[in-house]
């Protein structure tokens, strides 16, 4: 028996995403929007890394009763506390805020948290991170970001045309500016972890991008008669097989790891999952798209060579 292969979308499709195209610049446009208004009014949920303070990770010989630890901790004046189940009944999740005193008070703070609830608990790990370092690494990871949308526009502008910068470089805000809402309406602890997840969504993005830009300069130069955006969505269709093969195979090792990862990577990976979606619908709609509202250096030449013919019959 010969096996054909897995075809999720069949050769030769002829959807006319640029007639739509309109739309979901309405629909990401309202949704941007949307976004930027949760972070200002909403907030991201910060976590440790950038705003300061400890956390533990203990476990309870029987499973933990949150609501007695939280009374224990409560007692120890320690400011914020909170507390969560970890994964299994026995694991729990405590995060202390910052204390006043620098170091020396964090170390007492987690003292005072072993000394309350015992030698019955495990502690298991402990992560102190003062506000010096909290800062330092709140610099850093904007500036990680900032750095890598800029190296992409470098990339692309380097290896197409302005137009095709322009429009994966939009798309990566897009993709930022939605993730940053949904993190915040979701409430979505905002860690180290959540910034590399980012990256690796615009890295992601870039690669969904970059397969549709190649194949419409390929086009560009093979069809020179061929309507702009005839030519868009030609190019969208033919490597639409490719990239929805993709994005399917990555959410499939995506959501076993989300499933069966553990707690302390489903952050990350619920932030990936919601990266291949995004990335990939704004490949479509929003990078491609904008090359029609830019035009394209092809383009440019028909319409001289068609104005300096204009000018050459006009005269007398």
């Amino acid at each position: 028996m010969r096996w054909k292969p897995v075809r999720f979308i069949p050769d030769g499709t002829k959807f006319n995403f640029l007639r739509v195209s309109r739309f979901g610049f309405l629909l990401s446009g309202i949704f941007c929007a949307l976004s930027i208004l949760a972070f200002a009014t909403i907030g991201l949920n910060y976590g440790v890394d950038f705003k300061g303070g400890t956390v533990i990770t203990i476990r309870t010989a029987e499973p933990a009763n949150i609501e007695q630890l939280r009374s224990t901790l409560g007692g120890l004046d320690l400011g914020s506390v909170e507390l969560q189940e970890f994964g299994s009944p026995r694991d729990v999740l405590i995060r202390i805020g910052s204390q006043e005193g620098g170091e020396a008070a964090e170390q007492a703070a987690v003292a005072k948290v072993k000394q309350a609830l015992g030698a019955g608990v495990e502690f298991r790990s402990v992560e102190v991170v003062g506000p010096k370092v909290s800062q330092e690494l709140t610099q850093e990871a904007i500036l990680a970001v900032v750095v890598s949308i800029i190296g992409v526009l470098a990339y692309l502008w380097i290896r197409f045309e302005w137009q095709f910068a322009a429009g994966g470089v939009l798309s990566l805000f897009h993709d930022v500016i939605l993730s940053i809402g949904l993190f915040a309406v979701i409430g979505l602890e905002f860690n180290l972890n959540i910034i590399a997840a980012i990256l690796t969504i615009i890295g992601y993005s870039l690669n969904d991008t970059v397969v549709v830009f190649d194949r419409i300069r390929e086009y560009l130069r093979k069809y020179k008669s061929m309507p702009l955006a005839d030519l868009i969505d030609f190019s969208i269709n033919s490597v639409l097989p490719r990239t929805l093969l993709t994005s399917v195979s990555t959410m499939i090792a995506l959501l076993s790891l989300y499933i069966f990862g553990g707690e302390v990577i489903r952050g990350f990976t619920f932030a990936m999952i919601w990266g291949v979606i995004i990335g990939t619908y704004s490949s479509i709609f929003i990078a491609a798209p904008v090359i029609i509202l830019l035009g394209t250096e092809r383009d440019a030449k028909k319409a001289a060579e068609a104005a300096g013919k204009a000018a050459v019959a006009a005269k007398p």
